[in-house]
């Protein structure tokens, strides 16, 4: 081992590891992210690093040990790194960031330096970016609901706090759209509420679309924002959610917020864990992917929930786009396992021109009792999304039937069907990618869209509810 030892530690976010520490110049290999410096000793998993370099200081993470070698994945990338120019000098701890208000109202790189222009993100208190499993004993169930000012996910598929609820998507379609507006429009009514949005592996025409719709939010110091574009090192994406969830729990369980934490796109995470795992040189399971990928995404999305004698919640909304619409491709079909639910988008509702697009009857919210009805949101709530969905269910036999035979050729009960569903994907699905709609205003268009059906066909509400809530022919014709 050559080994110098430093006498002060560098300054800035690394100060917290000012130490007197051994620099290890033992580099054994450089492969793709991956350093493998020999000749340590003390050294454990997970444990952060700083390279010097002739042209200043990059980080890493220690991913592997074997024997006196440890492998450093590093954060900023290798390129222009020389076995014989660089210094590795270990933390002794995994890696910290501080932790904050501060973060609020900050536009950040995927590694949490700014850039807004603004000085870098200090506080008294850090936290390890690995972060720390929620007890199972202390959990508290996820309840209450988070409006997202988006009628289709409000009314049919509402989103809990303290759940994780994914958005599964295709190349194309206007997911990251969708996810700006629930970042720019969500409330948790009666608590405070943060927003977290990280992006992974974004274009920078996307970075500035996403900067642009969230400026107000941000401005007024609600959010926080992580982006890592697609020219950055594919390692720091690793780095990106963990981040965002870091800050958020203790935005959380610390300051008593109630904090949404949306992470777009998680299919290039994904990537980026294959191709560190592929450095690693480890055997692929399905698709190239590392055959931990299921535990790795869970260590994500279960840092999610809420905690027992504490005000705050972590909600997350991971984004993700499925490879040519393939919902068993291992990113979506893994997802799927770990969290409560999903809201799948559809190309054929885009393709009429709908927006969000969301396929209503392939999306679910499996902890929506828990945060809609009585005591919540409104009483008729759960069972006019009962018989909206029911409703569609027949309205596509319906279209189909007429595919067939023709719609002139349908019974009056088949073409009452075709009609709503036409009321349906105009007045309550499609909206405005800037529109907020009130909980009130999109279940009063849901009993609208009803009132094109007979009134023998709605058998999921109760005759009180048709009575104070179904429009009559009047009512809807001072509506159009």
């Amino acid at each position: 081992m050559n080994a110098t030892r430093p006498g002060q530690g560098p300054e800035g976010r690394s100060s917290a590891l000012a130490q007197a520490r051994i620099g290890h110049q033992d580099i054994r290999a450089i492969r793709g992210p991956l350093v493998v410096v020999g000749g340590v000793d003390g050294v454990g998993w997970d444990e952060s690093a700083e390279i010097a370099t002739p042209e200043g200081l990059r980080h890493g993470l220690v991913l592997d040990l074997d024997g006196d070698q440890a492998t450093v994945q590093i954060f900023e990338g290798t390129e222009g790194l020389t076995p014989g120019g660089i210094e590795v000098r270990f933390g002794g701890r995994p890696l910290h960031i501080p932790v904050g208000t501060d973060w609020l109202g900050r536009v950040c790189n995927g590694r949490g330096a700014p850039l807004d222009g603004g000085p870098p993100i200090t506080a008294s208190q850090v936290a390890p970016v690995s972060g720390w499993p929620l007890n199972p004993v202390e959990r508290e169930p996820p309840r209450e609901p988070i409006l997202t000012g988006v009628s289709v996910i409000d009314a049919l598929t509402t989103l809990v706090r303290g759940q994780k609820l994914p958005i599964f998507s295709v190349a194309g379609l206007p997911h990251l759209s969708l996810a700006t507006q629930i970042a720019a429009q969500s409330v948790s009514p009666g608590t405070e509420f943060r927003v977290v949005f990280a992006a992974m592996g974004l274009t920078h025409a996307d970075i500035a679309f996403v900067r642009d719709r969230l400026e107000a939010r941000t401005a007024s110091g609600e959010l926080v924002l992580l982006l890592n574009a697609a020219d950055d090192p594919p390692i720091e994406r690793i780095l990106t959610p963990r981040l965002a969830l870091t800050i958020a729990e203790h935005l959380a369980f610390e300051d008593g917020a109630d904090v949404l934490v949306l992470l777009s796109d998680m299919t290039n995470y994904a990537e980026a864990v294959r191709e560190v795992s592929a450095a690693r040189r480890e055997i692929p399971a399905r698709r190239g992917y590392p055959g931990y990928l299921y535990s790795d995404l869970a260590t994500l999305y279960e840092r999610c929930g809420r905690v027992r004698g504490t005000d705050g919640s972590v909600t997350i909304v991971p984004v993700l786009t499925m490879p040519a619409g393939d919902i068993t491709h291992p990113v979506p079909d893994l997802t799927g396992y770990i969290t409560e639910g999903q809201i799948v988008l559809s190309p054929e509702l885009a393709a009429r021109g709908v927006y969000p697009p969301v396929d209503t009857l392939s999306s679910l919210s499996r902890l929506m009792r828990s945060g809609a009805g009585p005591g919540r949101t409104r009483d008729d709530h759960l069972d006019v999304a009962a018989q909206v969905l029911a409703a569609l269910a027949r309205a596509r036999q319906s279209a189909a039937l007429a595919e067939l035979v023709g719609a002139s050729s349908l019974g009056e009960t088949d073409r009452a069907y075709l009609a709503y569903r036409h009321v349906m994907e105009q007045d309550l699905l499609n909206q405005g990618h800037a529109e907020s709609r009130t909980l009130e205003d999109t279940l009063d268009r849901a009993w609208r869209a009803l009132a094109a059906l007979p009134r023998q066909e709605l058998t999921m509400v109760s005759p009180a509810q048709v009575a104070a809530h179904l429009p009559t022919s009047g009512e809807e014709a001072d509506d159009g």
